[in-house]
């Protein structure tokens, strides 16, 4: 079980955090990644984000995007994959940081996932629910509370 954690309690700049836990993430009915190790970002008002090591991924599964990439004051510059399963994919539904800031050196090598175009993500045995809107990929629990930046009309708080 997930202990209770506050998003108004996590810092910024953001932590990063070791986590050693189950994930799995479905997709397009595979199961596409599945890990006991993983690191997590932890920023105000934002649920974590969870980097799973790209050992994870099932072969093929993500796909190199075409198109821009975004930058991360604290992270750095953010590349994309698409994921690809079973004739489906989520296009730049995964992200790395190839070179990371030194403070986040640890996700190098590692995906994080937006959880809303996956069948399922498990975190511990827990369903995730995406956090709220279309730019950010935190993975919301029911261990999670406070108030979550996301919705329309919290992008500036």
């Amino acid at each position: 079980m997930l202990k209770p954690e506050n998003v108004a309690d996590y810092p910024r700049p953001p932590a990063i955090e070791a986590f050693e836990g189950a994930i799995l993430v479905r997709f397009a009915g595979s199961v596409i990644a599945e890990t006991m190790t993983s690191f997590r970002i932890l920023e105000t008002f934002h649920p974590p984000t969870y980097y799973l090591p790209i050992a994870a991924f099932s072969p093929g599964a993500l796909r190199p995007a075409m198109g821009r990439t975004t930058l991360c004051e604290w992270k750095g510059q953010a590349s994309y994959f698409d994921v690809v399963a079973g004739g489906r994919v989520a296009e730049r539904a995964a992200w790395t940081y190839r070179a990371p800031s030194p403070t986040y050196a640890a996700i190098k090598d590692h995906i994080a996932l937006y959880a809303e175009p996956m069948d399922e993500i498990l975190v511990a045995g827990e369903r995730v629910i995406p956090q709220p809107g279309n730019f950010y990929g935190g993975w919301m629990t029911a261990n999670i509370s406070g108030p979550v930046k996301g919705a329309p009309g919290t992008t500036h708080w």
